[in-house]
């Protein structure tokens, strides 16, 4: 496929005695915002997407702009995937059962995909597995923070592609490199106001990064765990479906701002913050365990300021940025401001 693709032990390996050291860790960096130098790539562009749409017709803007990055992105995975199973039968399993799965997802979820499958023309199966990659392939950082004036910042690295490809010559990762041209600001709209906005993927039907302008802000981060994701997917596909995809289920508070309590397919930690000082916390959710989202005591008292500035800042710091960031997010509640950057990692830069 035009890259070298290492094992998992072998990436692992490789960065064994390097992992705690300089020049792989660093002290905090300083002036990083507004962002520049060789860890910033670009800024994140904005569409809209119209909730009053029919579900199918809702990704179309964006798909047709981002196609081309798409498609590129699923013959990254098609290779990785070949690669380990050379016959072709992976991608041929996917193609064929994946399809079938799809109106079993709940709505409005089955029918976005559907139509995000007929703008791209990528296969719908393909387009599926894309839209679940994160319940197993993912790890992440969020913040939570006040400036001095008791307003909130959250801010995240959506770090994604973990032992999925890495390239010899490039040193990073196939798919995160993939991932970065789509990279998309949302903004969700029903009746012409903002319901909510959303760093996303675009492809990706669920949320891992949002606000709800002067509500609160979420983000979604994997939590590893034996009994992960990727067991909650075999249940999904061998018929189990009285659970609810991680993604999908922060999008659902995002959307409703309503109580949620449901069966989830992989483990996670929800970060979420209010919009009155003080309001923070970070819920750790097991695959069985159900959980109210919205009905948690989250005043956790002060316990730093911070600024736009310095949570960039901090973001920006290896190895918290590292290989697999794709993008840095700040959101402010009180303001209902989300910003979003492409980001880098020159070498030497830890893989994870």
């Amino acid at each position: 496929m035009g890259h070298c693709v290492f094992l998992v032990l072998a990436a692992l390996f490789s960065v064994t005695s390097t992992q705690f050291i300089p020049p792989y860790t660093e002290e905090c960096r300083t002036e990083m915002y507004p962002p520049n130098g060789p860890t910033f790539r670009g800024a994140v562009g904005w569409y809209t997407v119209d909730l009053d749409l029919p579900p199918r017709k809702r990704w179309t803007d964006i798909i047709t702009a981002k196609k081309t990055d798409l498609v590129n992105m699923i013959q990254a995975i098609r290779d990785l995937a070949n690669a380990f199973v050379p016959s072709g039968r992976l991608i041929e399993l996917v193609d064929i059962t994946l399809p079938l799965m799809v109106d079993t997802l709940p709505s409005p979820f089955g029918e976005e995909i559907k139509g995000i499958a007929a703008v791209s023309e990528i296969p719908l199966g393909e387009v599926v597995l894309f839209n679940i990659f994160y319940e197993v392939f993912t790890v992440c950082t969020s913040v939570i923070a006040e400036d001095n004036k008791g307003n909130l910042i959250h801010g995240r690295n959506l770090d994604f592609g973990l032992f999925m490809g890495w390239d010899v010559k490039n040193k990073s990762w196939i798919i995160s490199e993939k991932l970065k041209p789509l990279v998309v600001n949302l903004d969700f709209k029903r009746n012409n106001q903002t319901v909510f906005k959303s760093t996303n993927f675009a492809g990706y039907v669920g949320m891992l990064t949002g606000v709800k302008p002067h509500m609160f802000t979420l983000t979604m981060n994997e939590r590893f765990s034996l009994d992960g994701g990727y067991i909650g997917i075999l249940e999904w596909i061998l018929g189990k479906r009285d659970g609810m995809w991680m993604s999908f289920l922060t999008r659902s508070v995002l959307e409703n701002a309503n109580r949620y309590i449901a069966e989830m397919f992989a483990t996670a930690y929800f970060i979420l913050g209010g919009n009155q000082t003080g309001q923070g916390c970070i819920i750790t959710r097991s695959r069985l365990l159900s959980i109210d989202l919205l009905e948690i005591d989250l005043n956790l008292g002060r316990w730093y300021n911070i600024t736009l500035k310095t949570m960039y800042d901090v973001l920006s710091t290896k190895p918290v940025l590292n290989k697999l960031t794709t993008y840095t997010t700040l959101m402010q509640v009180s303001e209902g401001k989300l910003e979003s950057y492409i980001r880098d990692c020159p070498n030497p830069c830890m893989p994870w």
